[in-house]
């Protein structure tokens, strides 16, 4: 059995991210630990928030909720601030995570890969998919922490394949559908959205616990603005969507390949 930290900058970004390999990996017997930057405090506020209840302390109960779908045996949460999107005034907020030391939140993540003996870190690549302050953040701490582990993990960077994205923009547009998005497109950091398939390492399919994906993104549906459309999707466009996940390894030799990144971990 090995054990594999999970780096996330909010809860839900696990569900639509990395929550096949997640299932996957303990469904094969090995420990799954999920490790949030912020409580996602900026969040839609759920209808059903109690009185006194924060948003975040609703999160809170959401990401257990995933995790049960997950099979993830452990949650930590860092305790820094949901820093809002690009250029928002909470960015500069003293407690936001990106305005966190990096020295300081990497040994925030130390003491957990060191507590856990951490076979293998998650994380996100350089620019957190689409430049989202907390997701680049997410990427710095994990680099630097992994440098200071006792044992030093195995890193992979989750990512999207902005390729396959901009296939399926084409087809959709030849098709004659609404497709309103265009990957190549500007995103927060003024990068296009995700990494062109040649630099990303691996391809795994994770269709087989698409049903788990689902559930574990239910069980984040006080997020409407994103999670519920995501939901609203029709099975079929679903699975074409999220029944992939892909992953950068830095120092792999190049090439994508298809497979099962932690296939060494089970031998």
């Amino acid at each position: 059995m090995a054990t594999i930290v999970f780096l996330h900058a909010h809860p839900d970004d696990e569900a639509s991210g990395t929550s096949g390999t997640m299932t996957r990996l303990s469904r094969e017997g090995h420990r799954v630990v999920v490790v949030y930057g912020t409580g996602g405090e900026h969040g839609t506020a759920p209808a059903e928030l109690a009185e006194g209840m924060t948003v975040a302390d609703f999160r809170r109960g959401e990401a257990e909720a995933s995790a049960r779908v997950t099979g993830a045996e452990r949650i930590v949460w860092l305790g820094y601030q949901d820093s809002g999107m690009h250029g928002w005034d909470q960015n500069a907020h003293e407690q936001s995570f990106h305005s966190a030391d990096l020295d300081e939140a990497a040994e925030r993540l130390v003491e957990v890969l060191d507590e856990e003996d951490a076979d293998v870190l998650v994380a996100y690549d350089w620019h957190g998919g689409y430049g989202h302050p907390d997701h680049i953040k997410v990427h710095h701490v994990a680099h630097r922490a992994a440098e200071r582990a006792m044992q030093r993990p195995r890193l992979l960077e989750s990512t999207m394949n902005r390729d396959a994205m901009r296939a399926g923009y084409r087809a959709a547009k030849e098709a004659g559908h609404d497709a309103s998005f265009d990957p190549d497109q500007p995103m927060e950091d003024g990068e296009p959205i995700g990494t062109p398939e040649t630099q990303i390492s691996w391809r795994v399919d994770v269709s087989a616990d698409i049903d788990a994906k689902r559930a574990a993104l239910s069980a984040h549906a006080s997020q409407t603005s994103n999670v519920g459309m995501m939901l609203q999707l029709p099975p079929e466009t679903f699975l074409a969507w999220f029944g992939t996940e892909f992953y950068i390894e830095p120092g792999r030799e190049p090439g994508m390949v298809d497979g099962w990144p932690f296939a060494d971990l089970n031998a």
